[in-house]
């Protein structure tokens, strides 16, 4: 049986110290300007120190005009490359893997940060986004590529592609919001063509020995189940990732679309034929038998958003006590203090309903 504290290997050669990755979490600390700050720094290192196997940043975007949160991360200019050079040694010097997500909002951009109008695969007016020209779709592929060159140059052991949550790699995949003419449009084959053609050039730029993955969402956008199956199994096949991210929103659920329901979610996924290439999954795992469950339904690492919010060093916690459970909810913006978040970072957890408690100090830490 698989333990979470079981090291985990990559056809590229790199090996994740026990099965656990930080989620790619909206923190909405960095510089206007989209280089790193301290308080992103800390927040991150710190789960470095918590002993994630793979420290995961937040969403980063390969291109102005994709940013989608307040504070973001950014990769598009090699005035970057400083600021994740220390991030990926900072990770590194605890043993974790650097790994950075690679991002662009689409239509879920903001217009009020990136100072013009979203675009997407295709027009969608209830968004005010404009469909991106042939030229365009070339251009952003060869931005995500860049991206991939500066963080390889940075330091980092590898990327994660966002082509989940409806940002505009899924934007592409989705036949509800892709109603393109070209090759990037049409049958699933030309809609996910933009991502094997990233896939693709990463590889190319990067080498072999570059961790590689992708991240990918089943419902939600339009998203068909069995597309994302075959594009998964696609991805698996060229031989090309290292792992994929499969986003459930809750990774206990039925699938839905009644069509599927003769199984869970995670079983349409875990009954794919892998090989030598890792499955993650995503959504509401949060205690130490939650964990468990995962992998003993064949995953190879959990992802972990909430609980590694709530507790730095949910690996050890996990890994020392099987009967772990994560503190009550809400919790004070002092305790979230203590556990690395800045108060901009305490800020965005209170759009969450029920996270931060509304007095300081009403929960006990």
């Amino acid at each position: 049986m698989s333990r979470p504290q079981d090291k985990v290997k990559f056809k590229s050669g790199h090996e994740m110290k026990n099965r656990f990755m930080l989620a790619p979490l909206t923190n909405t600390q960095s510089h206007p300007d989209g280089t790193l700050s301290d308080e992103e720094y800390h927040w991150l290192t710190m789960r470095a120190k918590g002993q994630f196997g793979i420290v995961l940043t937040c969403a980063s975007h390969v291109q102005t005009n994709g940013q989608g949160f307040l504070g973001e991360l950014g990769i598009y200019d090699d005035r970057h490359i400083a600021g994740h050079r220390r991030l990926a040694a900072g990770i590194k010097a605890e043993g974790s893997l650097a790994v950075i997500q690679l991002f662009h909002g689409g239509m879920r951009a903001l217009s009020a940060l990136t100072g013009e109008a979203p675009v997407s695969a295709s027009p969608i007016e209830r968004k005010g986004a404009r469909g991106l020209s042939l030229e365009e779709v070339k251009a952003l592929r060869d931005d995500f590529i860049a991206a991939a060159v500066r963080a390889k140059t940075a330091g980092y052991d590898g990327v994660e592609l966002h082509g989940a949550h409806g940002y505009i790699i899924a934007q592409f995949i989705s036949p509800e919001i892709n109603q393109r003419s070209d090759e990037y449009g049409g049958f699933l084959e030309n809609r996910s063509r933009l991502l094997f053609e990233i896939v693709d050039g990463i590889r190319e730029r990067c080498g072999q020995d570059f961790l590689l993955g992708v991240r990918l969402s089943p419902e939600r956008f339009g998203m068909l189940l069995s597309e994302v199956k075959e594009l998964s199994q696609r991805l698996i096949d060229t031989g090309q990732v290292d792992f994929l991210d499969i986003s459930l929103w809750d990774s206990f659920k039925d699938p839905e679309e009644k069509v599927h329901a003769d199984k869970s979610l995670l079983a349409h996924f875990t009954d794919l034929y892998w090989g030598d290439v890792r499955l993650t999954v995503a959504g509401k795992i949060r205690t130490a038998q939650e964990v468990q469950q995962i992998i003993d339904a064949r995953v190879d690492f959990v992802t972990v958003g909430r609980a590694a919010i709530l507790h730095h060093d949910f690996p050890v916690r996990v890994i020392e006590d099987p009967e772990f459970e994560p503190i009550a909810l809400p919790v004070s913006r002092e305790y979230l203090r203590s556990e690395g978040l800045s108060d901009v970072f305490v800020d965005y957890m209170a759009n969450w309903a029920g996270f931060v408690a509304d007095t300081e100090g009403s929960v006990s830490m």
